[in-house]
């Protein structure tokens, strides 16, 4: 989730034998947080519909909420670390996060709950970065840096696996506001530790911010968003959501030219010279869409659609995140031993087959068996995707600009997280909204009481409003269609993201076939070891 560029230590520091273990604690256990906080909320959102009735496209927001700070700010943070002391960010994200789970913890309506995942975001930002460069920073030769960062990402997935358990116990058994609490308490200690144990370092020189670009991509990837989570709730062709996509496209031509005249841009545009990392920035874009996008529709099928247990759903959420920890230590062997193309084509691939068998599960099939297949794969495609796909970017690229290549896929595998909940709301939702109310218009077993009611249900909140309304009442004789059309929505949903993966697949394997004459020269001899490592960051 982070750039694992790895930063000098600072000048002023005095020289360390190795990586001091306090540092070590603070930043692995600051990632773990990061990740918890980032992944737990999807398994609860069932109980977001029931207990906050989120109508249209709110439902989509709160995981946004939290994805869109990381995604715009993460490069920046690494900045400031850089500049002004990576402990005093460590410390300051993990409050910030802290206070932004307080806040999701108190909400009373889904406006708060927004403003409190957007402050654990910014929190989240600061953390993904600054732990890594902490821990880079204190190592001083290659295995030692490697092995280090391995640990690190192995805190990474570990907040991965970590969350839907902590999500669906506490869901269950207490509420969705109790998992916030847990969160706020790991936060506050992460803080603690963090002061108290992690040793500070800095690197200023030549660093600078982006000021410039930092503003145009905010802007840019926020107007983006809007238009395409609020299209299906307020029409397409809406004066807010035409003027947003207008804002997008000019503010990120903004971007692009502020990035070619700034002396320390956030994204170096010349890498995109490179033909062959320009194909694998797409595929990590679009790779990384089709995974959270699958995740998300998985989220909304077992929770708001089935009113499944945050346990159950978390059950999904094992088959999807806990199989990247089991499997790290077979992937970082099959990085060593083959091509990172061919590692990335089998993960998306998989991908896309599980994607296709979850398109084709039944809505009211609520067995959870019927999961571990398609689900199992999207995991495993997962595993292998996330580890290849930094290592074929940097390779294609000079040696002197690999920590630079990976802080740019980094950004660019971020921005496709951020847009899987956004595109995959919005097409289902749309299909499920056009698919309610053309089979309201054709029923002959409703009457015009119920029709009208359910009209205005799905006037005021869409297909999923109907879908979780009393069945006593007017409008909940027509709850069966607004299954229907849902399990239709998000069936397709997972065609989107299986198409997705496909197409990167086939990319990589088209695009990218043989060896590179960049490539060969981004790998001397024994430089691919250590990059394997760094790319399970």
């Amino acid at each position: 989730m982070s750039d694992t560029s790895t930063p000098p230590t600072s000048a002023s520091a005095p020289p360390r034998a190795s990586l001091p273990i306090g540092t070590l604690v603070a930043g692995c256990l600051a990632v773990c947080l990061a990740q918890i906080g980032l992944a737990m909320p999807a398994t609860l959102n069932g109980l977001f519909q029931e207990h906050l009735h989120p109508v249209g496209s709110q439902l989509t927001w709160i995981s946004d909420a939290f994805l869109l700070p990381v995604a715009v700010l993460e490069l920046s943070f690494g900045v400031l670390g850089d500049l002004f002391g990576r402990k005093r960010l460590l410390v300051g994200g993990a409050a910030l996060l802290c206070a932004g789970e307080i806040v999701a913890a108190s909400a009373s309506g889904i406006h708060q709950l927004w403003v409190g995942q957007a402050l654990a975001g910014l929190g989240a930002a600061a953390l993904f970065p600054t732990s890594l460069a902490m821990i880079a920073a204190g190592t001083h030769t290659g295995p030692q840096r490697a092995r280090a960062i391995a640990v690190w990402a192995s805190s990474l997935s570990a907040g991965g696996f970590l969350a839907p358990l902590l999500g669906g116990i506490t869901g269950t058994y207490g509420s969705w506001r109790s998992a916030f609490v847990v969160v706020a308490v790991l936060a506050a200690i992460s803080a603690l530790v963090s002061l108290w144990l992690a040793t500070d370092s800095r690197a200023p020189e030549g660093r600078s911010l982006d000021v410039g670009g930092q503003i145009t991509i905010g802007v840019g990837l926020f107007a983006l968003l809007y238009a395409v989570i609020q299209g299906p709730t307020d029409g397409w062709g809406s004066t807010p959501v035409v003027v947003a996509f207008v804002i997008a496209a000019v503010f990120i031509a903004l971007f692009v030219y502020a990035e070619s005249r700034a002396r320390s841009p956030l994204l170096r545009l010349d890498l995109f010279r490179n033909r062959s990392f320009a194909i694998a920035s797409v595929v990590a874009v679009v790779g990384m869409f089709s995974f959270l996008g699958t995740a998300y529709a998985a989220s909304i099928r077992l929770g708001p659609i089935q009113h499944q247990s945050p346990m159950r759903t978390a059950f999904a959420f094992l088959l999807l995140n806990a199989i990247t920890p089991v499997l790290t230590p077979l992937t970082s062997r099959l990085l060593h031993r083959l091509p990172a193309r061919a590692l990335l084509t089998a993960g998306l691939a998989l991908i896309a087959a599980g994607d296709f068998l979850a398109a084709g599960l039944d809505v009211g099939d609520e067995n959870l068996t019927s999961l571990i297949v398609p689900l199992g794969l999207v995991g495993i495609g997962f595993a292998f995707t996330v580890s290849s796909i930094t290592a074929t970017a940097v390779n294609t690229v000079p040696v002197p600009l690999a920590g630079m290549a990976s802080a740019a896929t980094n950004l660019l595998r971020d921005f496709g997280f951020t847009l899987g909940p956004a595109v995959i709301g919005a097409v289902a939702l749309s299909q499920a909204a056009s698919r309610v109310t053309s089979a309201l218009a054709t029923s002959s077993s409703l009457s015009a009481e119920s029709k009208a009611a359910a009209h205005e249900v799905l006037k005021e909140g869409g297909p999923l409003a109907l879908n979780s309304v009393p069945a006593g009442s007017p409008p909940g004789a027509a709850r069966s269609y607004a299954l229907d059309a849902l399990g239709h929505g998000y069936s397709i949903g997972f065609v989107v993201c299986g198409s997705a993966a496909l197409f990167s697949a086939l990319l990589v394997v088209t695009a990218l076939r043989g060896r590179t004459a960049e490539e060969s020269a981004a790998e001397p001899e024994g430089d691919g070891k250590e990059r394997a490592v760094l790319a399970t960051g």
